[in-house]
């Protein structure tokens, strides 16, 4: 029914777990399809921008606890509010140099 909601209100993709959906669409056509949710499934909890990559870079061994520190340092940062990343790093390396 979700995936049926989002393909007629022209969203490009819907991702599910347990904290709810997320759909995504194009920029321009957000508050179109903010609106055709909003009338089919009720109220959203966030809308919000974000931005997604259409291509990503893979990362193995090393550099990835670099990225890690990296991603960390600047999220501990007051002034960032977001960081987006277009890597792609295994399971297993995530939680070999997870902080």
């Amino acid at each position: 029914a979700i995936m049926e909601a989002a393909m007629e209100a022209g969203a490009e993709d819907v991702e599910s777990d347990e904290d709810g959906h997320t759909f995504f669409t194009a920029y321009e056509a957000l508050s179109d399809v903010a609106a055709a949710l909003e009338s089919a499934l009720g109220p959203a909890k966030s809308t919000t921008i974000v931005w997604r990559p259409k291509t990503l870079t893979p990362i193995e061994g090393e550099p990835v606890g670099t990225l890690m520190k990296l991603i960390d340092t600047l999220e501990d940062d007051d002034d960032v509010q977001n960081v987006y990343g277009n890597y792609d790093v295994s399971d297993e390396d995530l939680e070999k140099f997870a902080g």
